[in-house]
């Protein structure tokens, strides 16, 4: 909440306004740049972590706007991808970084 990445089912849920993001809500457009570089490098195959990962993306690059590629593992490593696209995501995430 508040730009912090949450490892709650519950912090999903509606926060009246006190600035809980979902991933509707980075871009209803889908132009975000995190989600373009999502597209961009590949990362989507199953699907089933995209939400989470994506988010907690966001959440690193709203307080860290620069990431090194060490900093980026660090902070998605309490996420976990089924498919194994763990390059791909780190590769979106500079992608998003540099475009911001």
């Amino acid at each position: 909440m508040h730009g912090a990445r949450q490892r709650r089912a519950d912090a999903l849920v509606h926060n009246a306004g006190l600035g809980g993001a979902t991933i509707e809500g980075l871009s209803p457009e889908g132009d975000h740049p995190l989600q373009k570089a999502w597209i961009a490098e590949q990362v989507p195959q199953c699907g089933y972590c995209q939400s989470g990962q994506i988010m907690a993306a966001a959440a690193l690059l709203a307080k860290t706007k620069n990431p090194t590629r060490e900093q980026i593992v660090q902070h998605m490593s309490g996420n976990l991808c089924r498919c194994g696209t763990y390059n791909q995501i780190v590769a979106a995430i500079q992608r998003a970084a540099s475009q911001a």
